[in-house]
């Protein structure tokens, strides 16, 4: 099992070859405007106007661009395709990048008793989805420190998540700390 890799550098430009899968976490409100979204948005145009879409119709089918993963067995009952926690849209960023629009984070700021917007069992259910999408596609993750800045969250609970869900099962993945 390879750990997590630690790299000094820029997520929205992986060092990798291959198919590679850039992670982030959305809100469930359609927020996009702060944060990692930026360096996504002044790189690509397409992650955020996919994201929009999806918040403005709820629910929306695969395209050319654009595909959802269904969790085998627990989505029997569910819609991978909806808009709200815990789905992730993958959207075709170039020909070897896909971004992975997580919705893991509930509204954008803590709620009435202090609770940071993180929701930890979404960005787990996220990340489940992360790695059949990016064993489907034989690629890598690579991602900022997800779900520590705007969102609230503690690295020692998100990194223990990345490991259950990617390392465990042997998806590479990569951590960039921006210089």
């Amino acid at each position: 099992m390879t750990p997590i890799e630690f790299i000094k550098g820029d997520a929205t430009n992986p060092n990798d070859n291959g198919t590679k899968i850039i992670v982030h976490i959305c809100n469930d409100v359609g927020g996009w405007g702060k944060g990692f979204v930026m360096a996504i948005s002044k790189r690509w145009k397409q992650p955020e106007a996919e994201y929009r879409n999806w918040y403005k119709n709820k629910e929306l089918e695969q395209s050319d661009t654009v595909e959802f993963e269904r969790i085998e067995g627990r989505d029997k009952y569910s819609n991978e395709k909806k808009f709200e926690l815990g789905n992730v849209q993958f959207v075709k960023a170039s020909d070897d990048i896909w971004v992975a629009n997580m919705i893991a984070q509930r509204d954008i700021k803590p709620d009435k008793d202090g609770l940071p917007p993180i929701r930890y069992s979404f960005v787990s259910e996220c990340l489940e989805r992360v790695r059949q999408f990016a064993k489907r596609q034989n690629a890598t993750v690579h991602m900022p420190r997800i779900g520590c800045g705007l969102a609230g969250g503690q690295w020692t609970e998100i990194e223990e998540i990345i490991n259950d869900n990617l390392i465990a099962h042997e998806i590479e993945t990569t951590v960039y700390d921006f210089e």
